[in-house]
């Protein structure tokens, strides 16, 4: 996961500030040698550490801080903030047209998941109530047509392309022009790319520019190529001036030194991050809620995002009207198993939650934690749907069938029971009181 390194040595040393009463001028000083190192060892830009590292020192010195009653806490909420700003200070949306017609240009280099990004930045401005349309400006990448109809398929998006043409500005003039025609409101532009920044690269994309006046060009640029990628966003920038930045393969990338110099290095925001390879992996960066994770302090605000996203209103009325009733079944159980994969699963879960040591605790446990909800899974599959619905009937003959059925034991079939009516016991426990209607029927 980003930053994991990063985030375990800078807890490391906040744990030894917390641990002291009083605080130094050279207790900051050795903290800061540490916190230096690490950000070095993360990959980020040499120039953004040094500057990062004197900022923090001159405010803890300078404002008071080692003569707090919490000089500790001070210190890292002095780091939170620098680590804010590094980052972008706020989040930066996409900007879209007054007129109602949004064109978006995406730029890079080959290989950085230029053409999959498109795909998903289609799906982020269908849930935000927009309808767009994608345009295949790439005539130079064998198949690079095929891939983005394909991305455009699963994205439900339609995809503008013109066979035979040789003339990406030609594509992209007609593609806007045609996506207006239609009634779209958004049109991604799917540009070509190069192994390296080169003079035919930048003209073609200047042009396609001029003639389309993209309301926002946004680079694409792979997290994992560390400073490389701070690099090129440097060169696009200089060269055709750059909106934003999209960073793919950020949550392969533990390190996460791109992320933290882009913003210094090219003075553009990353308005999105990309954290894995499905089309709903693509989401607005948020430089506040990066900060609070790289400390150990959580992201709720995400964590709840994501649950909203997942859960249905009235999926989840219908679910607690059941546990009042005490009828939860097995199908619920599966269900419930289903949310937490759409979440992303225990690592993005646990990689929200607030605690330094959180991570760290449980990281060991996550990968036994989605092996057992497999094997849970595997058993609900095998039993039929009236053990589903009335697990009271699961005899131990029954019992042995679900095992040799699913590729289980009989005793994790047990655990999967013991589990089950452990949860429908907790849910009962914690919901609150009877609803209005619910009242209402008991009278």
């Amino acid at each position: 996961m980003a930053f994991e390194g990063l985030s375990e040595k800078l807890q490391g040393v906040f744990r030894k500030l917390r641990g002291k009463g009083v605080l130094t001028e050279a207790d900051i000083d050795e903290a800061m040698r540490e916190v230096k190192l690490a950000l070095l060892e993360a990959d980020v830009n040499f120039k953004v550490v040094k500057g990062f590292v004197a900022d923090v020192k001159e405010k803890s010195v300078g404002a008071g801080a080692l003569e707090s009653l919490t000089p500790g806490q001070q210190v890292i909420k002095i780091v939170r903030d620098e680590l804010v700003g590094l980052m972008g200070g706020t989040n930066s949306r996409l900007t879209y047209s007054p007129r109602g017609f949004t064109v978006l240009m995406l730029v890079g280099l080959q290989g950085t998941g230029k053409t999959t990004t498109c795909g998903k930045l289609a799906g982020y401005l269908k849930g935000n109530g927009k309808n767009p349309m994608l345009a295949a400006c790439d005539i130079y990448r064998p198949a690079a047509i095929d891939q983005l109809e394909i991305v455009g398929e699963s994205a439900g998006c339609p995809v503008f392309a013109m066979r035979g043409c040789e003339d990406p500005v030609e594509i992209a003039v007609s593609a806007a022009r045609e996506a207006e025609r239609r009634g779209h409101d958004a049109l991604i532009l799917d540009t070509a790319g190069r192994l390296q920044i080169d003079e035919g690269l930048m003209l073609e994309l200047v042009n396609i520019k001029k003639a389309t006046k993209p309301h926002e060009i946004l680079l694409v640029v792979d997290a994992m190529t560390g400073q490389d990628a701070v690099n090129a966003a440097a060169g696009f920038n200089d060269a055709l001036g750059i909106d934003g930045i999209i960073m793919t393969k950020l949550d392969g990338d533990t390190r996460g030194g791109a992320a933290l110099s882009a913003k210094s290095v090219t003075g553009r925001p990353i308005k999105f991050i990309g954290v894995g390879e499905k089309l709903d992996a693509l989401e607005a960066f948020h430089p506040e809620r990066m900060a609070s994770r790289i400390l150990g302090m959580g992201d709720m605000l995400s964590l709840i995002e994501k649950a909203q996203e997942n859960f249905d209103d009235a999926q989840a009325e219908e679910l607690e009207r059941r546990i009042r009733r005490n009828e939860l079944t097995l199908d619920d159980f599966l269900e419930q198993m289903g949310q937490i994969k759409k979440m992303g699963g225990f690592a993005k879960i646990v990689d929200m939650l607030p605690g330094a040591g959180v991570k760290k605790a449980t990281g060991a446990d996550i990968e036994s934690g989605e092996g057992e909800l497999k094997k849970m899974e595997a058993v609900i599959r095998s039993m039929t749907k009236e053990e589903r619905r009335d697990p009271s009937i699961l005899n131990a003959s029954r019992r042995r069938r679900i095992a040799a059925g699913s590729g289980q034991t009989v005793q994790q079939v047990n655990m999967l029971m013991k589990r089950y009516e452990e949860a429908r016991r907790m849910m009962r426990r914690f919901l609150p009181g009877p609803s209005k209607r619910e009242a209402k029927r008991a009278k």
